[in-house]
């Protein structure tokens, strides 16, 4: 007689993407729509996931002109644009456990030239600047009520890193009512299967993963409609 305490035969294991997506098929498969009054959030393109001497420079080239596109076509079609960055004032007592967990973050001291954004991103002077000591651009910020006070309802997100702070991000934004939409060609992470895993589960439960193609399409038609709505 077996017993009832034996341990039950363990699942096979998922190892290729298309078992991954039969798995979550009617679980974890549903779509947001983006919205009507959108902004551009770019995460953290400072020099310190840029530049290669940088103990945490990321890779992310491709992003980084991924990113400066969309910049230029948001900024062009009269689309919000809110940048952040990270900066701890001394000794990093306002970043708490995080700075102590991770001590590479004594480099976002005030001062640091690796806080700095790159050249080709810098914030204009009529574009909000968001400073944070967290992953999220929301925890313990304005964003969200500067978000709520412009009227935006979907928030395109660009940046590093894919597992951290743009997750993170993304995470709290579907938390706060607003739709993110995750730009995969303006996103990057130090590792590129840490990078597509973050990108499967955002997809998979709190926010639509879209190519900069799609989105750059969805802001054109976006822009049209709007000029049909204003002449009416």
């Amino acid at each position: 007689m077996s017993s009832s305490c034996a341990p039950s035969a363990a699942a096979p294991p998922l190892d290729k993407a298309s078992d991954l997506a039969s798995n979550i098929a009617g679980v974890f498969d549903g779509h947001l729509t983006p919205g009507i009054r959108p902004c551009l959030l770019i995460i953290d393109m400072v020099q310190a996931y840029l530049r290669p001497e940088s103990p945490i420079y990321a890779g992310i080239e491709d992003a980084l002109a991924s990113t400066t596109r969309l910049l230029h076509q948001a900024r062009c079609l009269g689309v919000p644009v809110i940048h952040t960055n990270v900066e701890f004032i001394p000794g990093g007592l306002n970043g708490g456990v995080f700075f102590r967990k991770i001590p590479l973050l004594r480099i976002f001291q005030e001062g640091s030239p690796l806080g700095a954004f790159h050249p080709d991103l810098a914030p204009l002077a009529h574009e909000v600047v968001v400073t944070k000591q967290y992953a999220s651009a929301f925890f313990g910020t304005s964003l969200a009520s500067t978000l709520t006070a412009q009227g935006i309802d979907t928030v395109l997100i660009a940046g590093v890193s894919t597992s951290g702070c743009v997750r993170a991000t993304a995470t709290d934004a579907c938390q706060h009512g607003f739709i993110p939409i995750v730009v995969r060609d303006a996103v990057g992470d130090r590792h590129v299967q840490v990078h597509e895993a973050n990108l499967f589960d955002l997809q998979a439960k709190y926010a639509e993963v879209l190519s900069e193609v799609d989105v750059s399409k969805y802001l054109e038609e976006l822009a049209v409609k709007k000029k049909t709505w204003t002449r009416r």
